[in-house]
């Protein structure tokens, strides 16, 4: 029997596995669709969380609201219940809830800082305002008083997404009680005369990890977005102009090594500006990205660069709609230069780049009555030159590592039936003069059956380089398929991929491998009810092949199964077993056209134990082993992370990671046409420490520190033969890796006024990297607090934030 015939068998054997179990739910009605009134104020509402203004009597009042996780369905319990009513004006809605609870002094309360609920009971409400089952705009209050934001999609949540809107909160002898005005501002819906928008209410008792919604969501179905109730009542707004200034100032005092310190000032202006009800404009002119979080950077031993997580507030807030498809990754937006410029021997490159400054940023987004959804994102980056020094000489020259650069994306995404869609995509790079420009289009397909049993999705992607220097044009094609039950305690899915070898998205987007088809498939089982002893259990059979589309050798596998569990004490644990049953033909790491590495079979296991964060002490543990058929070759590691809450305010949470691979076999250089591999033991020890102490949700001090030490020593060097195998090799030059880093950063924030807030954060880092390995820690340790390689800076800024209405109201007056 072939491997082409054991993956087939493997993965029908997954089909099979998933064929689907008729369930049903007695708690959950057929059609569970609630409908709740709304009814237009005709006094202020002052947002104090007492709902004692006359406007709150006699509304109609969301009651009855059912377990979503755990018990699926049941009815919530007399003396926890919730009652929600909402008012509106012109302006915005009005949500004021009572959140009652038979002992209010076991409410969990932490305080925490904006977009991080903590250990404390939250309330929510989710707003649809075309009622299409596809994106609902979510606001969250904790019993602290701290605020939570996110937009919900089919597809995925957006945490990064912020709105400016008012909330209170308080503990009352009979539980507790929220008060919100979500201005419309902050939410996307039609110009019709009567609105009639989808809504869901939720809320979660901490203490006991149980969800509740106040319309039923069956947990047997798909999406969550679809299965909202519906408020009816507003109507003949006459919403205000959405215009929004946002200036900001800061100062950055830096000092890098033994330089000399120097001072920077900077300014500048962000501005949202609603176009219709449905589109809004955002604009930042003169970005300012200083104070977003470091990057945790590792030693790279892997032929591809590494990927990091954007930061920058502007690239991360209400992006859904640029992230079809797959094909735009912001951080390639000011990352680094085009090129580094050829020099001669006797020449330096005095301080190369790490970033390229932004000139300005634009985005435009929103979605029409008939679900059409339109993106569109540019941005202009600076010309950038470098200095060239000739050091006999001397003398010195500039040369252009980046031209201006003009960056573009174009989504445009059809949403319906209510919960399918289909998207075309187009990014687009420009570059000034002999450069680089690319070219890459996408249509995508998302399609779901009318109760939401099954999914169909697919891409068909083209991309193109101009020819430039002494690079030729370039064309290439990806497509995939797939095919996925969604519903039920069993699921199951299958997915193919094709990769043409020239296809390449990178100016914008991420794409390392190339020139494969590959076909994965997956089955799982899962609990829809908790049973006596476990509140949730999940088993997962997953498959992966890739092959090389020019030989049609394997290049990829994977074969895994993974479980994971909660028990009655809401403390969770999980085990999974990796299988790579064949040898693996790796194209990319030789780093040379038709050359591949053969890669051994591999066994792996790893598990894990998550414990109550509830609890004022709780821990994560997560081992790993495995081991290869080639002698010597196998690896282990252990994360650990101890957190301590020593009160509402105060928290700290220290992460340990120590991983080890030996006799792992990896390219370490190139001599004339012979590719060197070196068989090479690897040591990781990354420790970090994140603590935080709120005074209030609006105040707090956040700690962030880390420290990473990587090294890679080689043992013995081999070149690589045609046939894929190693032989022995002569190789004198030091190879070694070894790669110290640390991060730190100690802030202050005080959001003084919605939207509007003071920073204080000082830094310090350094990096070390050479050939020379010394295994004691402490002297790694000492090193990277060696006063020359530190790196201060210290920086304020100030936002505020300004409403064209209030500010025409106070210039009027």
């Amino acid at each position: 029997m072939n491997r082409f015939q054991i993956l087939s068998i493997l993965i029908l054997f997954q089909f099979s596995f998933a064929q689907e179990m008729v369930t049903s739910n007695p708690f959950l009605p057929v059609n569970n669709k609630k409908e709740i009134i709304t009814i237009k104020i005709k006094n202020p509402i002052k947002i104090d969380a007492s709902l004692n203004e006359e406007d709150w009597k006699d509304v109609p009042i969301a009651k009855n609201f059912v377990m979503f996780n755990q018990e699926n369905g049941k009815p919530e319990l007399p003396e926890l219940r919730t009652e929600v009513k909402v008012l509106y004006d012109d302006d915005a809605i009005y949500v004021g809830a009572i959140l009652y609870d038979n002992e209010p002094s076991k409410i969990l309360r932490e305080i925490s800082e904006r977009d991080d609920i903590g250990a404390a009971d939250f309330f929510g409400v989710f707003i649809n305002g075309f009622n299409d089952g596809q994106q609902e705009f979510s606001f969250f209050v904790s019993a602290s008083d701290g605020q939570m934001d996110l937009v919900r999609t089919t597809e995925n949540e957006d945490t990064s997404w912020d709105a400016i809107w008012e909330s209170k909160a308080k503990i009352t002898d009979i539980g507790w009680v929220v008060e919100m005005k979500i201005p419309y501002a902050a939410l996307r819906f039609s110009e019709e005369e009567k609105q009639t928008w989808g809504i869901n209410f939720f809320r979660e008792l901490r203490r006991n990890r149980q969800m509740f919604t106040w319309n039923p969501v069956d947990n047997r179905k798909g999406f969550f977005t679809q299965q909202a109730g519906i408020l009816k009542g507003i109507e003949k707004i006459n919403t205000p102009t959405r215009l929004f200034l946002i200036p900001y100032s800061s100062f950055y005092l830096n000092s890098f090594g033994k330089d000399k310190s120097f001072g920077t000032l900077k300014g500048g202006l962000d501005l949202k500006y609603g176009l219709t009800d449905a589109f809004t404009l955002d604009m930042v002119l003169i970005p300012d990205f200083g104070q977003t979080r470091f990057d945790d950077k590792i030693l790279n031993l892997g032929p591809f660069e590494q990927i990091f997580n954007e930061n920058r507030p502007f690239f991360t807030e209400g992006t859904d709609l640029f992230n079809k498809g797959g094909l735009f990754y912001s951080r390639r937006i000011g990352q680094r230069a085009s090129k580094y410029p050829e020099i001669s021997e006797t020449e330096e490159v005095i301080d190369f780049p790490n970033t390229i400054d932004l000139v300005n940023a634009v985005k435009v987004s929103g979605r029409t009555k008939d679900g059409l959804g339109v993106g569109f994102l540019n941005t202009v980056t600076k010309k950038t030159d470098v200095v060239i020094r000739d050091v006999n000489t001397g003398n010195t020259r500039t040369e252009t590592v980046e031209p201006l650069a003009n960056y573009n994306v174009l989504v445009l995404d059809q949403r319906f039936n209510g919960n399918s869609s289909v998207s075309l995509i187009n990014t687009n790079v420009t570059r000034n003069g002999n450069f680089r420009d690319a070219n890459v289009t996408a249509t995508t397909f998302d399609l779901n059956t009318k109760k939401n049993t099954y999914n169909l999705n697919g891409a068909l992607k083209y991309s193109y380089v101009n020819n430039y220097a002494n690079f030729q044009n370039k064309n290439g094609i990806t497509a995939n398929l797939g095919f996925g039950e969604t519903s039920g305690k069993i699921r199951f899915s299958v997915f193919g991929e094709y990769v043409s070898k020239d296809y390449d998205n990178n100016d914008l987007g991420v794409n390392f491998q190339t020139n494969y088809y590959s076909i994965s498939a997956n089955a799982n089982y899962r609990l829809l009810q908790s049973t006596e002893k476990l509140n949730s259990f999940r088993i997962s059979l997953n498959s992966f092949a890739q092959f090389d589309k020019a030989t049609n050798y394997l290049q990829e596998q994977n074969f895994n199964i993974n479980l994971n569990l909660t028990n009655k004490k809401n403390h969770s644990a999980g085990i999974g077993i990796n299988i790579d049953p064949f040898e693996k033909y790796n194209f990319y790491n030789p780093q040379a056209q038709g050359r591949f590495v053969i890669f051994p079979k591999n066994y792996g296991m790893w598990g894990f134990i998550s414990t109550n964060y509830n609890n004022k002490f709780a821990f994560d543990i997560n081992p790993n082993i495995g081991i290869t058929e080639t002698k010597g070759w196998w690896y282990w590691g252990i994360d650990i992370s101890p957190r301590y809450r020593f009160n509402d305010k105060l928290s700290l949470i220290y992460r340990n990671n120590f991983n080890n691979e030996y006799q792992d076999l990896g390219r370490v250089d190139q001599v004339g046409n012979d590719i060197i591999f070196a068989k090479r033991d690897n040591q990781t020890l990354e420790t970090s420490l994140e603590g935080k102490y709120s005074i209030t949700a609006n105040m707090n001090f956040g700690l962030k520190l880390r420290h990473y030490w990587s090294f890679s020593e080689n043992n013995s060097y081999y070149k690589l033969l045609e046939n894929g195998y190693t032989e022995g090799y002569s190789y004198t030059d030091n190879a070694n890796q070894n790669l110290n880093l640390w991060n730190f950063d100690l802030s202050y924030s005080w959001w003084f006024a919605p939207g509007s807030q003071m920073s204080f954060l000082y830094r310090n880092t350094s990096g070390i990297f050479q050939n020379t390995i010394d295994k004691n820690f402490v002297y790694n340790t000492k090193k990277v607090f060696n006063h020359e390689d530190l790196n201060h800076t210290f920086s304020i800024s100030i936002r505020y934030f300004i409403d064209y209405n209030q500010a025409k109201n106070v210039f009027k007056s």
